[in-house]
């Protein structure tokens, strides 16, 4: 057990490093973050902020070793720089390997038994080819390593499109992927300690715009609830297969044949930033006490209706409004300018 009044590093520092260190300093721990930006969010909540380059493994080691523990905000990082920190850091590598390469990350989720969209490997121009005979059209061509939120994707809804798509994200290897026709989105989350002791929090139903997340609610109602118990099982399975410490997401289509895993995020996401006022123990305090090895928070809700809705770019500038609705929570990221199609905060309303 790593005891309150310990060090926690995290690497990485934007919004989700920011509410991590706010949930660790609630429980006692001091927070040091490492990344390689001038000002980030987490670095005004932070005891100490290290600016460095994830590759710098010498900057790597001497932040880890003012730290009792380290752990990671987000997953396009590299592996190998990371490697050298061993066991220190939870999750460890295996769980971000799998997870930074969509190629990888598909057969791994098939090989546990769980059910993704048609797929084929991109590595060169034949390979588009095989890929529409094999998935029909519309499909969609990703890049295998870097995309989130919609970014390294292009749509392909006919063939004189295929080789533009493929352009379009500089022919880096890629994976064709199959077009879903699904009835909602949802997602697991899913709390594992070193001892494979498991929580997770209710489904929350997902609305995207543009590849980003603009709302999750809570309860998800149907068809999600009738689907829920199967994706459960396979997101806590894939967790224990990883040796996953820590929070992680699960992605996933509600279809007329059952759940469908879009994707694995090995970290706390945004879709549970709606448990910071609408669950017992949030995703980031989980977190916190999965990596520390202390006793698992409860995720019942404390409403039985909770929204939580992205404020993205200059739907920033609503501030004032929101502090003036009597249930509205608002979080504000810190972030010095908004942007189209930037995260710039959220606000959870519970009913």
């Amino acid at each position: 057990m790593i005891p309150p009044g310990s060090t926690i590093g995290i690497i990485g520092g934007g919004q989700l490093g920011r509410m991590l260190a706010q949930a660790a300093s609630q429980l006692g721990y001091k927070v040091n973050v490492y990344a390689p930006d001038p000002d980030p969010p987490a670095a005004s909540v932070a005891s100490l902020y290290v600016c460095a380059e994830y590759d710098n493994t010498d900057a790597l080691a001497a932040f880890a070793a003012d730290c009792d523990i380290v752990t990671y905000e987000f997953e396009n990082l590299p592996v190998d720089a990371l490697d050298t920190l061993g066991n220190q850091l939870q999750p460890t590598t295996a769980s971000l390997a799998i997870a930074q390469d969509r190629a990888h990350e598909k057969r791994f989720i098939e090989e546990q038994g769980g059910r993704v969209a048609g797929w084929h490997n991109i590595d060169a121009a034949d390979d588009l080819d095989e890929a529409a005979d094999r998935l029909g059209y519309p499909l969609v061509i990703k890049s295998r390593r870097l995309g989130y939120d919609g970014k390294g994707q292009a749509w392909v809804r006919e063939h004189a499109q295929l080789m533009d798509a493929w352009e379009a994200i500089d022919r880096e290897p890629a994976i064709a992927e199959a077009a879903v026709d699904f009835l909602a989105e949802f997602s697991i989350l899913v709390a594992r300690k070193a001892n494979d002791e498991i929580k997770v929090w209710n489904a929350p139903r997902n609305i995207h715009d543009g590849g980003i997340l603009r709302r999750s609610e809570v309860p998800a109602g149907n068809p999600v609830d009738q689907q829920v118990d199967e994706a459960v099982a396979i997101a806590c399975k894939l967790a224990s297969e990883l040796g996953h410490v820590g929070v992680m997401a699960v992605e996933f289509f509600a279809t007329e044949d059952g759940p469908l895993i879009n994707e694995i995020a090995p970290r706390v996401h945004n879709s549970g930033h709606w448990t910071i006022e609408g669950a017992i123990a949030s995703q980031f305090e989980q977190h916190v006490r999965c990596i520390c090895d202390l006793p698992l928070g409860d995720t019942g809700l404390v409403a039985p209706h909770v929204t939580m809705d992205t404020l993205i770019g200059s739907e920033v500038e609503s501030w004032e409004r929101l502090l003036g609705e009597d249930d509205a929570h608002l979080h504000l990221y810190g972030k010095r300018e908004a942007r189209p199609g930037r995260k710039m905060g959220h606000v959870t309303r519970l009913g």
